[in-house]
């Protein structure tokens, strides 16, 4: 289990970027409002548990 919270951010990452993918195909505000707070948080999640691990 610690090894997938070590990668947590990047798949928050991952994730917002999917929810750009699908807003091409369904333009909608909402999409894009999440894919923000998803990139968001994946990018300081990563920041973090990478700068506390260990």
């Amino acid at each position: 289990m610690n090894y997938l919270k070590k990668y947590l951010g990047v798949i928050l990452v991952l994730l917002g970027v999917c929810c750009l993918g699908v807003y091409e195909a369904v333009p909608a505000n909402g999409l894009l409002v999440g894919a923000l707070v998803l990139e968001l948080i994946g990018i300081l999640t990563f920041i973090l548990i990478n700068r506390f691990a260990d």
